[in-house]
């Protein structure tokens, strides 16, 4: 990646996190307690993986951590966590490196019980327009699209009750 990529790639992320932060702290503060026993169970991966990588094990959720939304297409809620706007006491870039940031997507059952369909790092994700199940492109490490070199590489899946995930090819 030429030196310009890079520095433009800084200088988005830059631009992206301010605006996300300025969304953030319009919103109310975060509060586990608003969603399913499964997705806060779900949460506690931060204050593990924070006392994991050396931090004190206090975790400031941002008000976007999780978003609710419909994206198997059954009328029912989902969630996607994310961990960009994640703080770990103690200890910088617990959740975030030169992968991405976690994210994890979980999908209500019919039971009611919520699964966790994917958990990677992403650089960004976006919900595409459209009706029923939803597909999601993730802005993924460029190792993930193989050997040949690129700026970005996308990767499209549609939401389902079953879990997936993304392989980086072997060259």
């Amino acid at each position: 990646m030429s030196k310009r990529a890079l520095m433009a790639l800084a200088a988005l992320a830059l631009m992206t996190s301010a605006a996300i932060a300025q969304e953030a702290a319009k919103q109310p503060p975060f509060k586990a307690t608003d969603y399913p026993i499964d997705i806060r169970k779900a949460l506690s991966y931060g204050p593990d993986e924070c006392k994991r990588q050396g931090g004190t094990r206090k975790v400031t959720f941002a008000p976007d951590t999780v978003r609710k939304i419909d994206l198997t297409g059954d009328g029912v809620d989902d969630y996607i966590i994310s961990y960009r706007n994640t703080e770990c006491a103690g200890r910088m870039a617990v959740y975030c490196g030169t992968a991405g940031c976690g994210l994890e997507i979980h999908v209500t059952l019919p039971s009611g019980r919520q699964r966790m369909v994917f958990s990677d790092r992403v650089w960004s994700y976006e919900i595409l327009p459209g009706e029923g199940a939803r597909t999601l492109r993730f802005g993924m490490h460029r190792s993930y699209c193989g050997p040949k070199l690129v700026d970005e590489c996308l990767k499209e899946h549609k939401i389902t009750t079953k879990p997936f995930r993304f392989i980086e090819p072997q060259d």
